[in-house]
């Protein structure tokens, strides 16, 4: 017989808080401008560590490339460097906009591994290459970690971090309603 937590209440009305809170915030335009500039750097440092990643990249120089999700819009183009560089333009030759609503929806699809929901329209050549990307491209976070603290600690909690993702991920796969319990069937 299974006893029910004396929390589940909070459980179910966490995702319907978040929801609200995420549909009613709009934080500063100054804060979103430098978010997304922090954005792009971040994923430039990720990119020079791939020397096939900005190759690929670079034969799609000068082509725009839009994120959408919700209110949020985010215009990049590919640099003859590799890189990624912030825009400012009308039309797009590959727009990729994410159809999941829920914020809390998508952190649990990435914490599960999987990829969120993507609407495709534009260039198809473009889009396997973003796919590509999207697909081989990781931030090594333990060797930039290194860096700062050494070899031996930054392996440390890299592991403790490891471990805390797939413990993460295994409870959200045990969560009722993602079709996603783990262990055998009865």
């Amino acid at each position: 017989m299974g006893t029910q937590s004396p929390f589940s209440w909070a459980a179910q009305a966490l995702p319907d808080m978040v929801n609200r809170l995420a549909a009613n915030f709009q934080p500063p335009a100054w804060v979103v401008d430098e978010s997304v500039n922090r954005l792009v750097l971040f994923l430039n440092h990720v990119l020079m560590n791939e020397p096939e990643a900005m190759a690929r990249l670079a034969r799609q120089k000068g082509q725009r490339i839009e994120l959408v999700w919700d209110r949020m819009q985010l215009q990049l183009s590919p640099t003859p460097a590799g890189l990624l560089e912030r825009g400012h333009f009308e039309g797009f030759d590959l727009r990729l906009t994410v159809t999941e609503d829920s914020p809390v929806s998508i952190a649990s699809a990435l914490a599960r591994g999987d990829k969120p929901k993507v609407r495709i329209e534009g260039d198809v050549q473009l889009a396997a290459e973003v796919n590509w990307l999207i697909d081989h491209v990781r931030w090594d976070a333990e060797e930039d970690l290194a860096r700062l603290i050494g070899d031996a600690p930054a392996h440390t909690l890299a592991q403790v971090a490891r471990q805390a993702l797939a413990a993460l991920r295994s409870f959200v796969a045990q969560r009722p309603g993602t079709g996603l319990r783990t262990g055998s069937a009865a």
